[in-house]
């Protein structure tokens, strides 16, 4: 009886501790993994999408095309738009203007 409450206690130990560094990680801000060889999209729907590019047509591509400036910020918002901002989005601690704590 000791050895499968022992048991007990340390499987419910391990699970605690595996779920509070979940929720420990999930605060921190996670870079995109953009791919050069990727368009990644936008569409009139709404959705997203990703597309695998060749270099076939890279010039055509190019052609229309704008650097984003760093320091920019993407979001959803509330009415479902993707929008974009360019400029200070974090304090000097480096935390989130704009996050909800």
């Amino acid at each position: 009886m000791t050895r499968l409450t022992t048991r007990t206690l340390l499987l419910a130990g391990a699970l605690t501790a595996l779920t509070t560094t979940a929720f420990a990680q999930a605060a921190a801000p996670v870079p995109w993994e953009l791919s050069p060889d990727m368009g990644y999209g936008y569409g009139k729907d709404g959705k997203t999408f990703a597309y695998k590019m060749g270099t076939n047509n890279a010039a055509a591509l190019l052609k229309g095309a704008r650097k984003v400036p760093k320091g920019t910020l993407f979001f959803i918002g509330q009415n479902g738009q993707l929008y974009m901002r360019s400029g200070p989005y974090l304090e000097g601690s480096g935390k989130f203007m704009f996050g909800s704590e």
